[in-house]
């Protein structure tokens, strides 16, 4: 076992858990199965090189192994090797919808497969024949307002079970669902689903947010005027208070959409295996955002891949991620149903009435999978929480975080504060790929502040600026072969430019995603260091932002930060950030604190020329510090979206900051 200084072991799972995993139980299917191929559960490796060497092999084995609901058909399994336009399981006819509801079609119906939970309401569950019976409701309501195969539904939701129902029901028919999340602003929400012309809206009548209630009934109104597309408003009784609606023939309460159609099965109508499934949409926070279409197959075999070999997720577990449905985990925790578990969602906030409320949640519910964001993780890290002593975590085997880079402290603090004996995920991928480029392994060790490894089936490599792999160096993350997840297309893209330009300019033929990575020689794991577009680049030396944000973070004078880089005409200089912890000021001291700490950890060129003291950062609705918003004001330009960011306010305020302007 190699032993790295920087990234010492922290967690080494038992070998009864390493042969206990559905990881360990495809290798020895693999070794058994006509042809078989034998690899040891301890050379990952191996697997990995395979994988992509043979990607035809490894991508029909999951098809195999999962035993996914369809007709394989003759067509090839991937008929090219070139991107952009590489397709697969050509010759197959796939429902996303009768994959995930295997459990209510040939397994056990009466299983818990949802159960929400929410600020606003009473716990709601689901079993999987009751969640099978309104998929088939919803669908027929649908079909009877006009929906077909192709058409768009839209939702501005809740974390709750009714958008799962409306996902499912699309799917089964052929239309296509998309969704935000009703905290969005109406501005922000014109701007995504005008593009996509949807049909039917579903919506909430409102939500409860950390204790307060905020009404959406009057917002209606407005999309139905700034989206002429809109035929049909559907509204979920998501305050728990049954409001009355408008007289309206176009306008249908949930509960009357579902029992109109009581009894009506779904139709689990198959169609290509990538044909479009749903709709995601970039951030949106330097332009319109990009409409994203990604196609049936090809995510679900990738989130199934994803949840079951590399996260261990089994029939009889409970698995929770708390997410808004604007965020592509949302789609991501939905395909969970596919191994028969048992989802938690949650609608509110998740630090109310503190933050050690999904903790208890947790013990509460047996979950045996949580997922939640790295920002959260810390959060509870600076709040001194010891999850691990305050409830019974027994059940719990696995952490997954994601959103932005895992501190090395917050792998200390779950490790000595929540659970010695649990696997801690770290996940990063993007919307773009509504998946995960580097993931965790169940039989491998987890290493402090390092992703486990490159997942399987995925070419990522870091590349320089001559389109060289690297190793043991910062680079570019790139993927070099196809994966299923890549969109199908952009809508409203006929000749695929705009496709082309997002991801495959940079190298052509091959996928950048704008991230900037590192993979270790020895270990196979990854080090994300921020986004590349929001790159610091001073006197010619590229800086990664979690760079310092892995040394500032930590420190209990400070709550958040962000950096980015202003022009000041001969070079670019560093700006910090900082919301200062309760009880502190950014100050002198804490300036020299600061500069100290990034000298000596970091390097000189780490040092931020300029520190100053904000009361709050921008962050986008899915949870994600906006540095190319703020790096656009810094330079003097403007920010056009600024309803995709959940305070926008905190960037007038950094506008208008006098320290701040360019001299």
């Amino acid at each position: 076992m190699s032993v790295d200084p920087e990234h010492p072991i922290v967690y080494q799972p038992s070998r009864e858990a390493i042969e206990g995993s559905r990881l360990a139980d495809y290798l020895r299917w693999l070794a058994r199965r006509e042809g078989g191929r034998e690899f040891a559960v301890d050379d990952y490796a191996a697997l990995h090189r395979w994988s992509i060497d043979e990607p035809d092999s490894f991508w029909s084995s999951l098809w195999d192994y999962f035993g996914f609901i369809g007709d394989r058909g003759a067509g090839a399994v991937l008929d090219t090797l070139e991107m952009p336009g590489a397709r697969w399981f050509t010759g197959a006819r796939f429902n996303f919808a009768e994959n995930l509801l295997r459990e209510a079609i040939e397994g056990d119906a009466g299983r818990r497969a949802v159960t929400a939970l929410s600020e606003a309401r009473e716990p709601i569950t689901l079993t999987y024949g009751e969640l099978y019976r309104q998929v088939g409701a919803f669908e027929a309501f649908l079909r009877s307002v006009g929906v077909q195969a192709g058409d768009r539904v839209a939702g501005v939701v809740a974390h709750t079970h009714e958008p799962i129902v409306a996902l499912l029901a699309c799917a089964s028919l052929g239309a296509i669902w998309s969704s935000a999340s009703p905290d969005f602003g109406v501005s922000g929400i014109v701007d995504r689903f005008a593009q996509i012309e949807p049909r039917v809206l579903v919506t909430v009548d409102g939500y409860r947010y950390g204790g307060k209630s905020f009404d959406r009934l009057d917002r209606i109104a407005a999309l139905r005027e700034r989206i002429p597309s809109l035929e049909h408003v559907v509204v979920t009784d998501n305050t728990g208070a049954a409001q009355p609606l408008p007289d309206d023939r176009g306008m249908t309460p949930w509960s009357v959409a579902l029992a109109d159609h009581d009894g009506t099965p779904p139709s689990f109508e198959r169609g290509a295996f990538d044909r479009p499934v749903y709709i995601l949409f970039s951030s949106g926070t330097t332009g319109v955002p990009k409409c994203i279409v990604h196609g049936a197959g090809g995510a679900l075999i990738q989130h199934v891949k994803e949840q079951v070999l590399h996260g261990d997720l089994k029939r009889d577990d409970v698995f929770f991620y708390f997410t808004t449905c604007g965020w592509m985990m949302w789609n991501w925790h939905v395909s969970g149903l596919f191994a028969g578990a048992e989802l938690i969602t949650y609608d509110g906030n998740p630090a109310y009435p503190d933050l050690d409320a999904l903790w208890a949640m947790a013990a509460a519910r047996g979950v045996t999978h949580f997922g939640t964001s790295a920002k959260w993780i810390g959060a509870c890290r600076n709040a001194g929480l010891t999850p691990g002593t305050a409830h019974d975590l027994a059940a719990l085997r696995v952490i997954f975080s994601t959103g932005s880079p895992l501190l090395d402290a917050d792998y200390d603090w779950v490790y000595e504060q929540v659970k010695a004996e649990v696997l801690l995920g770290s996940i990063s991928g993007g919307t773009d790929i509504v998946s995960c480029f580097v993931g965790c392994c169940p039989t491998l060790p987890v290493r402090r502040g390092e992703i486990q490894c490159r997942l399987l089936g995925v070419a990522a490599a870091a590349f320089n600026e001559a389109g060289d792999a690297v190793l043991d160096e910062c680079g570019e993350l790139v993927c070099t072969q196809p994966i299923p997840s890549m969109p199908v297309a952009f809508w409203s893209d006929p000749d695929g430019a705009r496709y082309r330009a997002a991801y495959f300019e940079r190298f052509p033929g091959v996928w950048a995603h704008g991230d900037f990575i590192s993979f270790s020689s020895t270990s196979g794991g990854a080090v994300i260091h921020g986004r590349s577009d929001a790159t610091l680049n001073v006197g010619g030396v590229r800086i990664g932002t979690a760079e310092i944000y892995r040394q500032i973070e930590p420190m209990p004078e400070i709550a958040d930060c962000l950096v980015a880089a202003q022009s000041t005409g001969e070079d670019d200089r560093i700006v910090m950030l900082v919301v200062p912890a309760a009880g502190y000021a950014v100050d002198d001291a804490l300036r020299d604190a600061i500069r100290r700490r990034l000298r000596e950890q970091a390097s000189p060129r780490h040092v931020p020329k300029v520190i100053v003291g904000v009361e709050a950062l921008p962050y986008t609705r899915s949870g994600k510090k906006v540095e190319v918003a703020v790096a656009r004001l810094l330079n003097g330009r403007e920010v056009e979206q600024s309803s995709a960011i959940a305070n926008p306010e905190s960037l007038a305020a950094i506008a208008e900051h006098p320290a701040l302007r360019r001299s």
